[in-house]
């Protein structure tokens, strides 16, 4: 070995070691800091997304001063929907349970549904009213209450509007499509085979069947009487009935005052206020967590088909 090749020495050695350890002792610190750090920083955003898309969810409310209790009806109605029995129901026993509630408002914006979830909805602010005669219900309607929305509506005591919303379309559809004539033009073939002269009923790729067309007029027509008769028993001598008024057609607010339709102008501070005489205002609408948001549209998505079944709109 030349004097230009010499062995480390122990102490020269040593050194080095403690250096190697101490670069990797230093490594291991910040990975595991930098890992600590963005977990910190995922646990937050969590935690913000969960607050504001509600995954907890609402729980019952609590208010220990004399209030209004608040319950929005918005969007559209159906048992998958924002609006359905289940949490309309739950925001209503919960604003009668408290006993410091002194008036309920409803505020409505929407333009019907499910026939069967607005009448429900309609039954239970019914059975509301007389297990609780000294706590009035207000409906108050924003941009639109028709149909469905109407038929909920007209369950309050007394139904207040702007000027120009848009209410009542009294009536019933059901909507689908037909793809006969398209099935010619592209060569296909219906194959179709059921137990049941009328479980293909209304199929959209077979022709429309004289019979079902009868069976389904008549159906509509029954929901339609039923609607006419929650209508009447709601507005009573109030209503002022024309041929139009159950053709539809739909209405001013104003017009609808002079149709017995509502009973006068009013946004619901202003009910709260000067109906009720309680401008404390709780809102008592049941909120919807993330996870039950996710499952409702995941619900809604699978059973959606082509025929849309009886809905009022």
């Amino acid at each position: 070995m030349s004097d230009f090749e010499q062995k480390p020495t122990t102490w020269e050695r040593e050194t080095l070691e403690k250096l190697a350890f101490q670069a990797i002792k230093e490594q291991k610190r910040n990975r595991f800091w930098s890992v600590f750090f963005k977990t910190l920083t995922l646990i937050y955003l969590f935690l913000v997304l969960f607050y504001m898309m509600n995954w907890i969810g609402g729980g019952s409310v609590k208010s220990s001063e004399d209030h209004t209790a608040l319950i929005d009806i918005q969007g559209e109605i159906g048992s998958k929907d924002e609006v359905n029995a289940d949490s309309v129901i739950a925001s209503l026993h919960d604003a009668y349970e408290n006993k410091h509630t002194k008036g309920v408002i409803l505020r409505i914006n929407s333009p019907g549904g499910s026939p069967v979830q607005a009448g429900i909805i309609n039954d239970e602010i019914k059975r509301q009213r007389k297990l609780h005669p000294n706590i009035p219900v207000y409906a108050v309607v924003e941009d639109v209450c028709a149909s469905g929305g109407y038929y909920i509506a007209v369950a309050a005591d007394k139904i207040y509007v702007d000027k120009a919303s848009i209410i009542g379309s009294i009536g019933v559809l059901m909507d689908g499509f037909g793809f006969t004539g398209a099935m010619e033009k592209f060569g296909v073939e219906r194959r179709l085979m059921t137990a049941g002269e009328n479980k293909a009923m209304l199929d959209p790729f077979s022709p429309v069947n004289p019979k079902h067309k009868v069976l389904a007029q008549t159906m509509l027509n029954e929901v339609h009487q039923q609607f006419i008769k929650v209508v009447r028993e709601g507005r009573g001598s109030r209503l002022k009935e024309t041929p139009e008024t159950f053709s539809g057609l739909f209405w001013s607010g104003e017009a609808g005052i002079k149709m017995g339709l509502a009973d006068g102008l009013g946004s619901y501070d202003y009910v709260a206020r000067e109906v009720i005489k309680q401008e404390n205002i709780v809102d008592f609408t049941a909120s919807e967590g993330l996870a039950d948001k996710v499952a409702r549209k995941f619900g809604a998505s699978m059973t959606q088909s082509l025929f849309k079944g009886i809905s009022l709109h």
